[in-house]
């Protein structure tokens, strides 16, 4: 009894948590991702309320740099994903679906003068290729992703998300990082990959 009574005294307490912070729940926000700042990519995200739990986000980048030795991450991409909260909006965890599209154009990528490993393979795909090749093209999919928003202030959250699916890619190949002759055209793939990830700042209103 003494423990049923522990359990069920922490649920009223996270009730009445949710319940009079929801009284004060904004109703939309303004984000940008620092993993996406971190690579000079410019990017924007909106939020909205759809109801109690439950909000649109949809974000947007472009990279347009062409870098030292013509390394590219060029891209551009639009992502709309809905959110479950899982006691208010724009606070705790949350639960999301996701879709993805965008343009890209990546080759010759170093770090720190480096390039990737050939030990480097996640879901299959080999990611060295990407400082032996380059590819440009289209990319399309979508999944599932977990997060979590810390609350800073009246206005301002920190937010954490991850998420996993599949990207469905139409790209060509080309033998090296200057010429614009074709190795390969019309590649087709579909693979399993990480589609979201964030560290954001979040201005709520």
């Amino acid at each position: 009894m003494k423990h049923l009574r522990s359990i069920l005294c922490l649920a009223i307490l996270a009730l009445s948590l949710c319940t009079s912070t929801r009284a004060r729940a904004q109703v939309a926000g303004v984000k940008t991702n620092l993993l996406y700042d971190a690579t000079a990519t410019f990017n924007l995200g909106v939020e909205v309320g759809l109801a109690p739990r439950l909000t649109l986000d949809i974000s947007g980048n472009f990279n347009p740099w062409t870098w030292k030795n013509n390394m590219k991450w060029k891209h551009w991409m639009v992502q709309p994903e809905i959110r479950l909260w899982t006691c208010q909006r724009f606070a705790g965890h949350f639960f999301a679906l996701h879709g993805l599209a965008g343009q890209f154009n990546f080759g010759n990528i170093h770090f720190f003068g480096k390039s990737i490993p050939d030990s480097f393979k996640l879901f299959g795909t080999d990611y060295s290729l990407l400082s032996k090749y380059r590819y440009e093209g289209w990319a399309f999919g979508g999944g599932l992703a977990y997060g979590y928003a810390l609350p800073l202030g009246k206005h301002w959250n920190m937010e954490f998300e991850i998420g996993a699916g599949a990207i469905y890619s139409i790209s060509n190949s080309f033998d090296c990082d200057v010429c614009n002759r074709p190795l390969d055209t019309d590649l087709r793939k579909l693979r399993p990959a990480i589609t979201k990830a964030a560290v954001s700042i979040v201005y709520v209103f």
